[in-house]
């Protein structure tokens, strides 16, 4: 048998799989491309990693996470009983999946958005509902009408940026049968946040992650929320040592200093609307942003040309070669010397 794709089953054999943003092997790249944050974490943060280096590494993590979820629960107001750790946020959207819906079953979500959840949802044997967002990114009217035993929606959504009203998500949760999955990985950018929804909607579920604005991306560490009885059933599919000791230490430190996170993502914020005003006056149509970073459409140049000319300046940015998205570029907020930088270069290809 010379097909090695006769082994596979034939979902996986077909699909295509995701692939995240490039990450140079070589120094000297301004990389904007895959939304990490660019200020380090709190110094705290890294002393508690350092002494952490001990012999006890030898030792398994706690599988509960039983201190993470403590420190959770007191900070967003809910019990830890209500919380599950993953190895990322993409970790808990596997164990979401697999909890929730079996082979031909519909998963919905608006499109564009994340470009992961249809590779998760084709590894299932799943079948992709996908509703087109407006032109304005504002909810879809038909995305609670897909009979989806999930539905994703990212809130601020990725890559628009835009962020929906916590009304009109509470009005989601209330129409679906399924379950609903709030994609919060961008939130602490915004003033949304949908927790509060989960005591009167018991079939929503909240993810988030600590890749961005805690300045973690390196540790891959993502919590969700939902009422105590979703959360318990999702534990059957939890692998049981998931999250190392060392990111467990670092999350746990991370959420005691959390007023650092929340004075780099104001930072952060401020700089994103130099770059939105930037990128206007250069002759881009810029979604209203409340994530760390802006989607941005070339009315003249190729996006994919401005792409190319970038990087071969040392600056990355996501351009994404698919339908909606094709004429524009997603641009992650670095700090102002790097957004300078970026629209300088910009600046330069556009008048050549």
């Amino acid at each position: 048998m010379n097909d090695t794709n006769a082994f596979f089953r034939p979902n996986i054999a077909n699909m295509k799989g995701y692939i995240p943003g490039e990450q140079p092997q070589g120094g000297g790249f301004i990389k904007l491309n895959t939304n990490e944050n660019p200020y380090p974490p709190p110094l705290q943060v890294l002393e508690k990693l350092r002494q952490a280096c001990t012999g006890d590494l030898r030792l398994y993590p706690d599988p509960g996470a039983v201190r993470l979820r403590r420190l959770l629960a007191e900070t967003f107001g809910a019990a830890p009983e209500q919380f599950i750790i993953g190895n990322g946020s993409d970790e808990l959207l596997t164990i979401i999946i697999r909890s929730f819906a079996g082979e031909g079953d519909k998963i919905a979500y608006p499109y564009p958005t994340y470009g992961y959840y249809k590779p998760l949802i084709e590894i299932q044997g799943a079948q992709c509902v996908e509703v087109d967002f407006p032109q304005d990114f504002s909810l879809p009217a038909d995305l609670a009408k897909t009979g989806a035993r999930i539905t994703f929606l990212v809130n601020p959504n990725a890559p628009s940026g835009t962020l929906l009203p916590i009304e009109d998500i509470a009005s989601l949760a209330t129409q679906l049968d399924g379950i609903l999955v709030v994609d919060e990985a961008y939130v602490d950018f915004s003033e949304g946040g949908s927790i509060a929804l989960i005591a009167e909607h018991p079939n929503t579920i909240v993810v988030r992650t600590m890749s961005k604005s805690f300045s973690l991306a390196g540790m891959r560490i993502g919590f969700a929320c939902a009422q105590p009885d979703l959360i318990s059933g999702m534990w059957k599919v939890k692998d049981h040592y998931n999250l190392n000791r060392l990111s467990l230490v670092a999350a746990e430190a991370a959420l005691e200093e959390i007023e650092s996170m929340q004075e780099n993502a104001a930072r952060i914020c401020r700089t994103r609307d130099r770059l939105t005003l930037g990128l206007r006056q250069l002759g881009f149509h810029v979604w209203d942003s409340a994530a760390n970073f802006a989607l941005a459409r070339s009315s003249s140049t190729p996006a994919a040309e401005l792409y190319q000319a970038l990087k071969e300046r040392h600056i990355l940015v996501r351009h994404f070669d698919q339908p909606r998205l094709e004429d524009c570029l997603r641009i992650t907020v670095g700090t102002d010397e790097e957004i300078e930088a970026l629209l300088g270069q910009l600046q330069d290809i556009l008048q050549a």
